[in-house]
């Protein structure tokens, strides 16, 4: 591999991109348009309905059962696992669940500083029929913490999200148009390798995407001032692993395809379903078993999972480490097949 060829397709690749102010701005304007439209939407108080986690819920005792019967309240099952219930504990602390309870045990758990918490405890003693002295009570347990906001919780999406079209198209749409109109077939008659071209295209994308989220993130939390309580190198280290899998990802899709309108086609049949199903814009607890198996297949799913427990929860590498090993596994695999498939012409 020739070091200074690389260099001259990187800094080539940097200024094509610069130079098309349309895609530039479109890279930086619409994540701060939706993190602003969002702030706007959900910066007030706004009726909803209570969510329950329920630890248990095969088990449940009579007095829990009549409460589970209730309408309009969302209850979603909570795995029994010591880490499922610290976590979902960890979400009552933030107001993101109004009350979480253990139907066998019949205890629950509550934010003293939640109004809603507070409605639902009342919701759940006043659902119980009369009790006798021998059966046995709720018991209570109270956490606290400060609420999390709606943009809170979404903003490492949305920046997750502009990320994976940035690298999707950015790489993939690209490759396809340097293909079709004989870009490629030019350069495969230079000494260039097919190797330095692309480490020169992965390599440019992945600063351009880093500079831009950045510049998003920075940007935002100064007019938003969105929560970020975990460290910024760990974050920083999800962007790039998720960008990396993302960029190799586009890699693969256009490896081989001559035509503009199909590699779109194929590049909106990935990018949309991971948009909708990895929990950039709800929760994916609650949600069936199948969907959240196949959330797990899309790296988006990761990289908005890490990211928001680093900004939200202030996790630590060894918190989010299940992520970052399936990131690294996923973008080494793409790398693999999308060189393997890659032709010039």
């Amino acid at each position: 591999m020739s070091f200074k060829r690389f260099l001259a397709l990187f800094f080539t690749r940097n200024k094509e991109f610069i130079r098309d102010r349309s895609s530039l701005s479109w890279n930086i304007l619409m994540p701060v348009l939706i993190v602003a439209g969002f702030s706007f939407a959900f910066s007030g108080d706004i009726g909803k309905q209570f969510k329950v986690g329920v630890i248990n819920e095969n088990s449940a005792t009579i007095q829990a059962k009549d409460f589970l019967s209730l309408k309009h309240i969302e209850f979603y099952s909570v795995d029994t696992s010591d880490s499922a219930i610290s976590h979902s504990i960890k979400k009552v602390q933030r107001h993101q669940v109004d009350l979480l309870l253990d139907a066998e045990k019949q205890q629950y758990w509550i934010n003293t500083e939640s109004p809603s918490g507070y409605l639902v405890e009342k919701i759940l003693l006043g659902s119980q029929k009369k009790i006798s002295l021998e059966k046995q009570q709720f018991e209570k347990q109270t956490v606290s913490g400060k609420q999390i906001r709606y943009i809170d919780w979404v903003i490492p999406g949305i920046l997750s999200m502009n990320m994976m079209f940035s690298a999707l198209f950015g790489v993939g749409f690209v490759i396809v148009r340097y293909r079709k109109n004989g870009m490629l077939k030019r350069l495969k008659a230079t000494p260039i390798t097919a190797f330095e071209y692309l480490s020169a295209q992965i390599a440019s994308r992945m600063i351009l995407i880093m500079v831009v989220t950045a510049f998003v993130f920075y940007g935002t939390h100064f007019f938003v001032d969105f929560v970020m309580n975990g460290s910024h190198l760990n974050l920083f280290l999800v962007f790039a692993l998720g960008a990396l899998s993302m960029i190799s990802l586009g890699l693969i899709i256009a490896a081989r395809i001559t035509s503009e309108e199909t590699a779109g086609g194929l590049l909106n049949l990935f990018s949309w379903p991971m948009m909708f199903f990895s929990g950039v814009w709800f929760s994916l607890e609650g949600a069936a078993p199948v969907m959240q198996n196949i959330a797990e297949i899309f790296p988006l799913t990761h990289v908005t999972a890490a990211a928001r427990t680093v900004m939200i929860d202030g996790a630590g590498l060894v918190d989010i480490s299940y992520h970052l090993i399936i990131l690294t596994v996923q973008s080494a695999v793409f790398l693999f097949f999308g060189a393997w498939f890659f032709k010039w012409d």
